[in-house]
């Protein structure tokens, strides 16, 4: 699973590559340590087409894991001789969100699918945690960590609890879609790696195409296609 990438490049290039003609992020620094929750930029999809955009990075979980969740919980108030009312404590069952996508045919992800939601989230190096392996493992295509794109989604004006402490709150969410790893992702985190996407067309094709064939892309980048550039740091360059 990845939670922790890195984003370098400037927004002149992004816009570029994604062919983005809209671009309501400011000033866009570069974010060498990008972490579940962070506000990040995505390529979007919008009626006025495409927008270079701050997003906060983790979708809304299933109501599958909220209830497991708050089911715990509620039964630890239980154990402890309390009274829970649990329709109330599953509505404000904390959101902490979904950073990752691999089930695409789950009825909870397929609803935001379609070209409308979709996105893409320029990367310049992305990490897999392996503590055997030194901790965080960051992986690029070369040295000099060019820009490239993961395949995501994205939610408009979603309203959750993401902390106790700050309770309700309407924002927009993205998440990037994950498939089976290639050879160097597989050697460090063997479950997953994200769907990356590396040329103008197979951004285009992620943003444009029905979702069969968008979906097509879910596939791990060819074997010898990335390398290990930096490895223990909780930031790349």
């Amino acid at each position: 699973m990845c939670n922790l990438y890195s984003m370098t490049s400037n927004p002149e290039a992004i816009r570029a590559f994604a062919r983005a003609m809209l671009d309501s992020t400011g000033n866009l620094e570069p974010q060498p340590g990008i972490f579940p929750d962070y506000l990040a930029p995505i390529v979007r999809n919008t009626p006025s087409g495409r927008e270079l955009a701050r997003v906060r990075w983790g979708m809304p979980s299933s109501s599958q894991a909220l209830f497991k969740a708050a089911t715990t919980r509620a039964d630890k108030l239980r154990a402890k001789g309390k009274d829970v009312d649990f329709p109330a404590l599953l509505k404000a069952e904390p959101d902490n969100g979904t950073t990752n996508i691999r089930n695409t045919a789950s009825r909870h992800w397929t609803r935001w699918l379609g070209v409308e939601n979709r996105c893409v989230v320029p990367f310049t190096s992305f990490s897999e945690f392996n503590r055997e392996a030194g901790g965080d493992i960051w992986f690029a295509f070369d040295d000099s960590r060019p820009l490239a794109f993961f395949a995501g989604i994205w939610v408009s004006q979603w309203t959750s609890v993401r902390k106790i402490r700050t309770g309700f709150e309407t924002a927009d969410f993205y998440g990037f879609l994950t498939t089976e790893p290639n050879a160097e992702v597989g050697a460090i985190h063997l479950k997953a790696m994200p769907v990356i996407l590396t040329t103008h067309d197979e951004v285009d094709m992620w943003l444009t195409a029905d979702t069969e064939l968008a979906l097509s892309l879910k596939q791990p980048l060819a074997d010898g296609s990335l390398k290990i550039v930096a490895r223990g740091v909780k930031q790349d360059l």
